[in-house]
């Protein structure tokens, strides 16, 4: 499979998901990200003939890059501007983060592996997204240095709603989360907060993620 088959697969998902979703298809601003975005820079040698697969990947340390029309419909769920600023939490590989990072300002992505950390700061870096930046913390507690965020994308399913996260939020933002035990049945959630603080939760897509490890 080619790039551009990958891309017309990622259009056909969201054309079959749209009556949970509400998302028909990528806005082009979406779908563009995914197209200057190289899959293949982020996997291991041993997966890239993978890479332009619509599927998990492993990248070691026990957890996967995760299935391209996931990382699409989970940021086209954030409505991101080119002046916004993303908590993502789980780096992985970078692959998602790289995407944020051609849509928001400026992106803090928290990682728990120290190894899988050093390696997507490395190969954003190397890639040229200077607005990126990486570092190995809890990612229950977030970052609250740089909070508060206009969009929180967690890409690790956690077994309920971490409240430091929503309290870095800001009123008007939005976060992307799976929600639900480890490998048991998990949801896709999309919450948002608005103008007084109030938070709510719409379930979009039953979803399969590694669980959101706490330090």
């Amino acid at each position: 499979m080619s790039s551009r088959d990958l891309l017309e697969e990622i259009k056909q998902d969201f054309a079959d998901t749209a009556r949970w979703t509400g998302r028909a298809a990528p806005s082009p601003r979406v779908f563009e990200a995914l197209a200057r975005v190289r899959r293949e820079e982020f996997v291991p040698a041993s997966e890239r003939a993978y890479a332009h697969i619509n599927a998990p990947l492993p990248i070691g340390h026990g957890q996967t890059i995760s299935q391209p029309y996931i990382v699409a419909i989970m940021t086209e769920l954030l409505d991101l501007e080119p002046t916004h600023t993303v908590l993502e939490i789980g780096t992985g590989s970078g692959y998602q983060a790289a995407i944020l990072g051609e849509l928001a300002a400026r992106v803090f992505s928290v990682e728990t592996v120290p190894e899988l950390a050093a390696r997507a700061a490395a190969t954003l870096r190397r890639l040229g997204y200077a607005n990126v930046e990486v570092r190995t913390a809890d990612g229950w507690q977030g970052w609250s240095e740089h909070a508060p965020y206009d969009a929180v994308i967690v890409t690790a399913a956690a077994a309920e709603l971490p409240a430091a996260l929503t309290a870095q939020l800001k009123p008007g933002g939005r976060m992307i989360i799976p929600i639900g035990p480890a490998y048991g049945e998990q949801e896709l959630r999309l919450i948002t907060k608005d103008a007084a603080g109030a938070i709510t939760s719409a379930t979009i897509l039953p979803v399969a993620f590694v669980p959101l490890v706490r330090r």
